[in-house]
């Protein structure tokens, strides 16, 4: 097993964060120029570390390239390949990749989903929890995954509209540009209020607008946690360049108690804003 997946499989046994994991699109570039062919890979980690997890057909419910048009990137993609996605520039305008899975189950110790509960801010599954006591039991949940990235710059209209994913986070700017950035977070559609939402920041290769190795790198903590207010909004202070990542989970009583107990969705969003 390789050294990354050791400490991944670590964390999910330690006192801290259990599973706290981040789900992100990493494409090769943040800036392609017109022509140039863009890959993605979709990465799974901890603090903006991860490794490269491969394309898998049957957990994708919907994935889509919005730029002058919208394509559908799930009939292009290979199972198995650790290249989600390549796509071809047509000019320098932004480019919007998203993507949903359906569920994968996981079950942790009750001290360990706790601690997980309590890192992401899900407070309404933990006091639900806390009020069996001694009852509450292990954690089993079924997850699903809503990344999304915004690649390139300009025609800011492609990344301000809903893809209409169980949840999402919507930024209502230009990410590269809006140095307070405001963003908000949907689920089936609706305001989602109260969620925390945090942000990873790490520069970007000197030189280029390419993300570094996320396996080759340190975990960081996130510079911004905040929640959303009664509209599902919230503003981030993203003016600083690199690669971000903005992050949030919504859990709820599982619809299918035989599968699990609590079912939850995390949404992400990356992009990169290159130093002026």
């Amino acid at each position: 097993m390789r050294p990354l997946a050791l400490a991944l499989l670590a964390g999910l046994v330690s006192a801290t964060p259990a599973l706290a994991h981040e789900f992100w699109l990493s494409p090769s570039t943040y800036r392609p120029l017109a022509g140039d062919v863009v890959s993605v890979s979709m990465v799974v980690g901890t603090g903006f570390r991860g490794e490269v997890k491969p394309y898998a057909t049957p957990r994708t419910v919907r994935f889509v390239l919005r730029g002058a048009k919208e394509n559908d990137m799930s009939g292009l993609s290979t199972n198995g390949d650790p290249v989600s996605a390549r796509f071809r520039v047509g000019g320098g305008e932004g480019q919007l990749l998203a993507y949903e899975s359906n569920f994968a189950s996981i079950e942790l110790p009750a001290h360990e989903f706790d601690a997980y509960l309590k890192t992401e801010g899900l407070d309404g599954p933990l006091a639900s929890r806390t009020r069996l006591g001694a009852a509450e039991g292990p954690g089993r949940e079924r997850y699903a995954r809503c990344p999304k990235a915004w690649i390139g710059s300009g025609s800011e209209n492609r990344a301000t509209a809903p893809v209409g994913m169980t949840m999402e986070i919507v930024p209502l700017a230009d990410p590269t540009t809006a140095a307070s950035l405001p963003v908000r977070v949907l689920f089936r559609g609706q305001p989602l209020a109260g969620a925390l939402v945090r942000a990873w920041n790490r520069p970007l290769v000197a030189g280029s607008a390419a993300p570094a190795d996320p396996a080759a790198r340190d975990s960081l903590g996130p510079v911004v946690q905040v929640r959303t207010d009664a509209r599902g909004e919230a503003r981030l202070h993203a003016a600083r360049p690199g690669e971000w990542m903005v992050s949030a989970v919504h859990m709820e009583p599982s619809s299918d108690t035989a599968a699990a107990d609590w079912q939850s969705w995390w949404a992400s969003l990356t992009f990169g804003r290159v130093a002026r």
